[in-house]
C-alpha cells in the first residue's frame, strides 16, 4: 500500500510504518527506505513526518511506533465535531477523511459535497448511510455551494483538510482554494483540519511544494491546490482547535536534511 497512490493518510501511514521497520536496524537501507516513499507521496505530510521522525531519531524502531499511533489516535475528527454549530451547514472539498469522520459524531448537519476528485457521489451515498444529510455540488457550482453557507449566517461553515500544511500555505486536494477563497469573500468561517503529521516547518514544506510543483506539466493539472492560511479562520490540530498563528507555531515535522537534496525526492 505504501507504494501506492490515492489511499487515505492514516492506513497509509501504518503500512509506511510497517514497511520502514524492517529497514530499523540498517541505517543506510532506512534512507534509502524512506526517500523512496516520500518520493511517492510527497503530498501525503503524514508519511514526510513519519520517515523525517525516523530519520531524526535515535531509536528508529521506537519513533515508528510512537508516530504511529500518534496517527491513528488522533483526535481532529473529534474536536473538528464537537467545535460545529448545531444545524450546521459544512461545506467540504472532494473526500477529506478526516472532516467526514467528523460529520459521522454529528446527526443535526447538512454536508455539501463539492466534487472535484469525482468522489463526490460515492461520498454522498456514505454519508448518506451513515444518517448524515448531505447533497451533492458539482465544481463549476462550488461557488453557489458557499454562498448558500454564507446565507445560512453563523451556522455556515467550510472545511477544508489539509494533505500538508507549512507556515504560509496548506496543500489540498483541487477546489479547496476556490472554497476557501470564496468562503472568505463571503464571510463564511474557513476551518482548517490538519490532522496528527501533517503540520511541517517552513524548511520542509517548500521542499515538498518546489518538488510537488517540478511533477507538474502545468499549475492547472497539478492534482492540489495551494491555499493561503490568511484565508483562513480557525485551524483545527488534535485536541486543539485557534487561531493560525497559534496553531501552525509547532510542527509535526523536524527537519530531516536526509529529504532535503533533490535526490532525495
Amino acid at each position: 500500500m505504501a507504494r501506492a497512490s490515492g489511499v487515505a493518510q492514516g492506513p497509509l501511514v501504518a503500512e509506511t510504518v510497517r514497511a520502514l521497520s524492517g529497514f530499523a536496524s540498517d541505517e543506510m537501507g532506512l534512507v534509502t527506505a524512506c526517500r523512496r516513499v516520500v518520493q511517492r507521496h510527497l503530498s501525503c505530510g503524514a508519511v514526510v513526518t513519519v520517515a523525517a521522525r525516523t530519520l531524526t531519531s535515535s531509536d528508529p524502531y521506537r519513533t515508528l511506533g510512537e508516530v504511529g499511533r500518534a496517527v491513528a489516535d488522533d483526535d481532529t475528527a473529534r474536536t473538528l465535531a464537537d467545535g460545529l454549530p448545531a444545524g450546521a451547514m459544512v461545506v467540504v472539498v472532494g473526500w477529506p477523511e478526516v472532516a467526514v469522520s467528523a460529520m459521522g459524531r454529528r446527526g443535526d448537519v447538512c454536508v455539501v459535497v463539492v466534487d472535484t476528485t469525482g468522489e463526490g457521489e460515492d461520498l454522498v451515498d456514505a454519508l448518506d448511510a451513515a444518517d448524515v444529510p448531505a447533497q451533492l455540488a458539482s465544481a463549476e457550482n462550488l461557488g453557489t455551494a458557499v454562498r448558500c453557507a454564507a446565507a445560512a449566517g453563523d451556522d455556515g461553515v467550510v472545511v477544508i483538510e489539509a494533505d500538508v500544511v507549512g507556515p504560509s500555505a496548506a496543500v489540498a486536494v483541487p477546489g479547496s482554494l476556490a472554497a476557501a477563497a470564496t468562503g472568505h469573500a463571503l464571510g463564511v468561517k474557513v476551518v482548517l483540519s490538519v490532522p496528527f503529521g501533517r503540520c511541517h516547518p517552513a524548511t520542509m514544506f517548500d521542499v515538498v511544494v518546489e518538488r510537488l510543483g517540478a511533477d507538474s506539466a502545468s499549475p492547472w493539472d497539478a492534482g492540489w491546490d495551494l491555499v493561503p492560511v490568511g484565508l483562513v479562520d480557525e485551524v483545527v490540530r488534535g485536541e486543539r482547535r485557534g487561531s493560525v498563528t497559534e496553531m501552525l507555531a509547532d510542527p509535526d515535522c523536524p527537519v530531516a536534511p536526509e529529504l532535503l537534496s533533490a535526490s532525495a525526492f
